[in-house]
């Protein structure tokens, strides 16, 4: 197939983005395995600081940041699947479109099962107080205040928008070289840094604060399926003109 017809999908084009997702599946590690050593580590690291704190007389509520390892991990594996997998699609005569979609279900796949653990994780912090030293990995109460499956779906879109911008960057980075996906990443962060200043500037960071509360872990998510959407939108423009 070549390059002019990347983006269509021939007959059967439902089985060959199956094939796609167990191309992804291949090497269990990159999308099962290593996501649930990550997962698993933090929370036992997690765990053990927990606990150190209770036995030194720490009674309060203690909360880290460990659940947020896979997330990051996650970014990698947007990475890898852009960068390893793609050159065997086109060996295999996929279209990009069947490439694409693909690698979002896959992606999507492990995303539900990392999700899974971390709803069960928390209703298991819940039932046990903390554990029984009140140290909670999973269970945050603002992203837990409207229930286990508002809490999964939250982590599911984070996920799957960490695994979004993975790809995007990497698919930058095939097409234009490493000169332009640097010079994306600082127009980013200077955009970041201008919407900083605005805020300071307008001493609005009351009004911000009062909105993020306003809306809450739920709201904030059905905001992270726009902007998900949005950047894999970009994400396949960008791919569907790279050459093989």
């Amino acid at each position: 197939m070549t390059a002019l017809t990347a983006d269509r999908a021939p007959a059967g084009g439902r089985h060959r983005t199956l094939n796609v997702v167990r191309l992804q599946f291949v090497n269990t590690q990159t999308f099962v395995w290593v996501p649930a050593l990550v997962l698993g580590g933090a929370w036992v690291l997690t765990l053990l600081i927990h606990a150190i704190i209770h036995s030194a007389g720490g009674t309060d509520p203690k909360y880290g940041g460990g659940s947020q390892a896979p997330l990051w991990y996650f970014l990698v594996i947007g990475v890898q699947a852009m960068t390893m997998t793609f050159p065997f699609s086109q060996a295999m005569s996929l279209t990009r479109r069947e490439f694409y979609v693909g690698s979002l279900a896959a992606a999507a796949v492990s995303a539900l099962g990392m999700s899974l653990a971390f709803v069960l994780l928390g209703l298991v912090e819940q039932a046990t107080d903390g554990y029984g030293f009140n140290g909670y990995f999973a269970y945050l109460d603002w992203i837990w205040a409207d229930g286990p499956l508002a809490a999964g779906l939250t982590y599911f879109v984070l996920t799957m928008l960490f695994f979004i911008v993975g790809f995007w960057f990497a698919t930058v980075f095939k097409r234009f070289g490493t000169a332009v996906l640097v010079l994306v990443l600082l127009a980013i962060g200077l955009a970041l840094i201008g919407v900083v200043a605005l805020i300071t500037w307008q001493q609005a960071w009351p009004q911000v604060g009062q909105w993020l509360a306003g809306a809450g872990a739920l709201g904030l998510t059905t905001w992270g399926i726009g902007l998900s959407a949005l950047l894999a939108a970009g994400s396949y423009l960008t791919l569907r003109r790279m050459p093989a």
